[in-house]
């Protein structure tokens, strides 16, 4: 059963002041008066309407009645099986469970809120990758209304405070139940919960206080990132609703495959073919790098599988000083074919040597991942690693960047080394493949 709505029966409002609703009880009264309207149901009106502005016109007694207490219900009356006094608002239970928020709004929702975030996806080049670059992007947004200024009304027009609601954004009902007088908050219906409404909405965006455009933004990337790092720009996604705080955007680095280079965190890998010759003689050959060609020397004696170290010339770290380094693979190539005088050298190289019928040597077949694990703790150059003796590699520090980056110490110089033979020997970059 609902209880009796006193501002009705003296038709003000729930905001009305002490001397509007004086001003509405003596209209009432000189109409309903005994005196001037002698008929029953007359004279029980009057004494609802009487009642009424007692309940009104005292600050206590209208405190408790908005609280949903009926100040002339009998003590303990509304008391049910929790114990809670009459009148008690039932958004107050939610509230000591599950928190301010669980019920009510507690006042009228802004109509300006957050925008959303949005994700674009960016192809780079190795290059720009390790170095960093410029781009120009074009994106599809949500910008402020240019005609209502985000408001959502047409020009000259303004918010006007709801009349269901008051402006409160809320309705609240009474009810009796078995806790005893209830109270429920609700969303207005009228306004939606804003606590006002817009007599005519802006023509252009239709009351959303903002439109859909196409804008160009400038974007610095960061030397070091690498596949699907997210770089975040705040304040760069779509406005909000109500011409509201724009959200952010994120930019998904897609790093395109290199002809030559493999990339493993900020080390570069790559494969250099030299001729059986150059290998046993020993070299110098120019490679290929980030920074242009580079002279590598091939020791007398390389064997196939050994690796050749440029250090500080693989990909910067990010958010962080130096730079990854360069390895390159060797692989010796054996010629397939030999004209008669080319056999007959090797001929006599190999008896020379005493290598006319090589016994061979046995060693044992591929370690399993348990052995290169165990070699990786104790040091050993492991396929695809770094060379032996190199300092223990740490994680740079990272800002706004969720995937991780591998990093390597700080950069030394290369190895000295005594050239044998300067000659130019037929040698190509291949990308590494895995073993």
């Amino acid at each position: 059963m609902a209880v009796t709505d006193y501002y009705s029966l003296l038709g003000v409002r729930r905001d009305a002041g002490p001397d509007e609703i004086k001003r509405a009880y003596r209209r009432l009264a000189r109409e309903l008066h005994p005196d001037v309207n002698p008929d029953p149901e007359t004279q029980d009106r009057f004494k609802e309407i009487t009642q009424a502005y007692e309940v009104l016109s005292d600050p206590d007694k209208r405190q408790m009645y908005d609280l949903g207490a009926d100040p002339f219900a009998p003590a303990g009356a509304g008391a049910g099986a929790g114990g809670f006094g009459p009148g008690f608002p039932f958004s107050d239970i939610m509230d000591a469970f599950f928190g301010a928020t669980s019920g009510a709004s507690r006042g009228p929702r802004s109509r300006a809120r957050r925008g959303r975030n949005a994700t674009i996806r960016i192809e780079l080049d190795l290059a720009e990758c390790a170095f960093g670059a410029t781009r120009e992007l074009t994106v599809d947004t949500a910008v402020v209304c240019p005609t209502c200024s985000g408001e959502g009304t047409a020009p000259g027009t303004h918010p006007v405070t709801c009349e269901v609601c008051g402006g409160r954004g809320e309705i609240s009902q009474v009810r009796r139940s078995f806790l005893g007088q209830v109270m429920t908050t609700q969303p207005c219906p009228a306004c939606g919960g804003y606590g006002t409404v817009l007599p005519r909405p802006c023509p252009e965006c239709d009351g959303d206080g903002r439109v859909r455009t196409r804008r160009t933004i400038k974007v610095r990337i960061p030397a070091g990132v690498e596949d699907g790092t997210h770089i975040q720009l705040a304040g760069e996604g779509e406005v909000g609703p109500g011409g509201g705080p724009p959200g952010d955007l994120f930019l998904e680095v897609a790093q395109r495959p290199h002809a030559i280079f493999e990339r493993q965190g900020d080390d570069l890998h790559c494969t250099l073919t030299i001729p059986m010759v150059a290998a046993a003689l020993g070299a110098t050959v120019s490679v290929e790098s980030l920074d242009g060609p580079s002279e590598v020397d091939i020791r007398p004696g390389t064997q196939s599988g050994q690796v050749i170290p440029l250090y500080g010339q693989g990909v910067k770290h990010l958010n962080g000083n130096g730079r990854g380094d360069l390895i390159i693979h060797v692989t010796v190539e054996t010629p397939a074919k030999l004209d008669p005088e080319q056999e007959k050298l090797l001929r006599e190289l190999a008896k020379l040597r005493g290598e006319e019928s090589p016994p061979g040597k046995f060693q044992p077949g591929q370690h399993g991942f348990f052995s290169r694990l165990r070699d990786a703790f104790n040091g050993r150059l492991s396929p695809g690693g770094s060379p032996r003796g190199r300092p223990p590699r740490t994680p740079p520090t990272r800002v706004r960047c969720s995937p991780y980056h591998h990093a390597s110490g700080e950069a030394q110089g290369p190895p000295a080394g005594r050239v044998i033979a300067e000659c130019e020997p037929r040698s190509r970059l291949t990308p590494r493949r895995a073993p």
